[in-house]
C-alpha cells in the first residue's frame, strides 16, 4: 500500500522505517511544514517523495498524523474531509486523545479514523531523531475502537502487529487520565527539576561534577521538544493538573517530614513508594 506520513520525525520516521522493513509499503509520501525536514527525510531513506498534504492524502491509502496534538485536532477534520466516500484510513499518533476525539466525534468520515498513541520514544525530535525498530515489543493504545470502522481497524492491527507493537484498547478519557500520570507528569517533573538546578548552578562544571546516573536519568526528559510537550500540556489540563495536585501532596509531605526532622515517617513514605517496583514487573 501507499503511506503518507504528515510529520515524519521522531514517531512518523521510525514509523517509516518500520513499515518499510516489514515490507508493507509500496511508497511513503511525506508531508511537512518544513522543507528542511522533507529533504532530510528524503535523505535518510525515511519517505520515498515529499508532497502537498492534498497531493499526499490523493496518493495514499493509509494517511497518519505525526505532528503535536493540537496541530493533529486541527488538522484531523480537514484531512477527514479529503477521504470522504473512500477506503482510505486516517490514523493519528498524539499523546493524547480526548480532545482529538471530540473534535470529530460528528464527522461523517468518522469510521476512517483509528486513534493511536504508541508508547514509545525518545527526549529527540525531528528526521535525524527516527530509529528502526523503535515500536518493537512497545505497547500501542488504541482508543474508542468501536468509532472505527471494521475494515479500517483490523487494517490498522494487522499493521501494528506486523511492525512488533503489543496492542491494548482504551477509550479516550481513560487514556488521557492514565498518560497524565505515567507520563505527562514525569516530562513536568523533570523540567522542573532541570530549572530549579540551572537557577541554583551557576556553574555548569559544578553540575557535571556532581551529577550521577539517578540525576541524568530523572533530568534526560528536559531535553525533550519544548513546542512539542507544550502542545500536550495544554490539550491534556484536566488530568494534568489532576496529578500535579497529588504530586505536590507528596511533594509536600517530604518538606514536612525532613524540616521536622521526622526519619520514620520519611522511611515510611519512600517504602510505601518502593511497592512500585511491583506494578513496574508485571
Amino acid at each position: 500500500m501507499n503511506v503518507a506520513i504528515i510529520g515524519p520525525g521522531l514517531i512518523g520516521g521510525s514509523f517509516a522505517l518500520d513499515l518499510k522493513e516489514a515490507g508493507l509499503v509500496q511508497k511513503i509520501t511525506g508531508v511537512d511544514s518544513k522543507p528542511a525536514h522533507i529533504s532530510r527525510a528524503l535523505q535518510l531513506g525515511l519517505i520515498d517523495e515529499g508532497a502537498s498534504l492534498e497531493d499526499a492524502v490523493e496518493c495514499s491509502d493509509l494517511i497518519v498524523l505525526s505532528v503535536p496534538v493540537d496541530i493533529i485536532k486541527s488538522l484531523l477534520p480537514r484531512v477527514l474531509d479529503m477521504v470522504k466516500g473512500s477506503n482510505k484510513i486516517v490514523a493519528d499518533m498524539g499523546s493524547t486523545k480526548l480532545s482529538i476525539a471530540k473534535q470529530v466525534e460528528s464527522h461523517p468520515s468518522r469510521g476512517r479514523y483509528v486513534a493511536l498513541h504508541p508508547i514509545a520514544g525518545t527526549e529527540f525530535s525531528g528526521p535525524d531523531a527516527a530509529l528502526k525498530g523503535l515500536f518493537m515489543s512497545k505497547n500501542v493504545i488504541i482508543c474508542d475502537k468501536q468509532l472505527s470502522d471494521r475494515d479500517a481497524l483490523e487494517s490498522v492491527t494487522t499493521i501494528l502487529a506486523a511492525t512488533g507493537m503489543k496492542i491494548s484498547y482504551m477509550d479516550s478519557s481513560s487514556h488521557d487520565l492514565h498518560v497524565a500520570y505515567v507520563s505527562h507528569i514525569s516530562h513536568i517533573t523533570s523540567f522542573s527539576l532541570a530549572l530549579s538546578v540551572l537557577e541554583k548552578e551557576k556553574s555548569e562544571e559544578s553540575i557535571l561534577t556532581l551529577a550521577a546516573s539517578g540525576f541524568e536519568s530523572t533530568v534526560r526528559l528536559a531535553k525533550s521538544n519544548a513546542n512539542t510537550w507544550a502542545s500536550i500540556f495544554l490539550q491534556n489540563p484536566k488530568y494534568i493538573t489532576e496529578v500535579l495536585d497529588s504530586y505536590l501532596e507528596k511533594m509536600t509531605l517530604f518538606k514536612k517530614y525532613i524540616n521536622a526532622g521526622d526519619s520514620n515517617s520519611l522511611i515510611e513514605l519512600m517504602n510505601k513508594a518502593n511497592e512500585i517496583e511491583k506494578i513496574l514487573k508485571k
